[in-house]
């Protein structure tokens, strides 16, 4: 995928949290604030009608079809975004998010690495999901959300939705952001195994 698809103009509540210059003439630039914006988007899809969420849930966030597209945009739109706008290629990094939460739900009260150490995610495939970039971390993200619906562990999209949007970016505030959503995840999954291996 050539470089120029992968520096997206982000909405301006997320370049201003996420410490990346925003484009100001982004039009959805009067979105929710990021934690509202996960919540908010969680709550709809889970209050979704019956349809449109077995549509979320399966969706290939990589070949959209019609019914998708549809059931995606109408969680979107509830949520305070404006897909109507976007670019192309901002389309399979928020189905993703939506196909997530559809799977495995939300909780924002406790870090993304504690999770996926409750629901016994190992080691190895933790390390995977973390050194992962653009299509080799798209492809491994469903699994290891079906594992975590599976487990009854509803991840933390605050942590987990910025890294599905800015991953794959390449100019160096996003990358940085990127860089430390990962180390965040990584010393809270290994803190919280220590933790339950020496029962403390």
């Amino acid at each position: 995928m050539p470089e120029d698809t992968l520096n997206l103009p982000l909405p301006l509540h997320l370049s201003m949290a996420l410490n990346v210059p925003p484009d100001r003439s982004d039009p959805a630039s009067a979105d929710p604030a990021p934690r509202q914006l996960w919540a908010a988007l969680a709550g709809h899809i889970d209050g979704a009608g019956m349809g449109d969420r077995a549509a979320l849930a399966r969706l290939d966030p990589d070949a959209l079809r019609p019914q998708a597209i549809g059931a995606l945009s109408r969680v979107l739109l509830k949520a305070g975004l404006s897909p109507e706008h976007w670019q192309p290629q901002a389309w399979p990094r928020w189905a993703l998010i939506a196909h997530g939460m559809a799977l495995a739900g939300h909780d924002g009260q406790r870090p993304l690495g504690e999770q996926l150490d409750r629901a016994r995610v190992s080691e190895s495939r933790v390390h995977r999901l973390l050194i992962a970039r653009g299509d080799a971390f798209r492809q491994l993200l469903p699994g290891l959300l079906r594992l975590l619906a599976s487990q009854g562990v509803a991840p933390n999209w605050h942590e987990l939705g910025e890294l599905v949007l800015l991953e794959a970016r390449t100019d160096q505030p996003a990358r940085a952001r990127a860089e430390s959503l990962r180390l965040d995840i990584a010393r809270h999954y290994h803190a919280h195994q220590a933790r339950r291996m020496t029962g403390r």
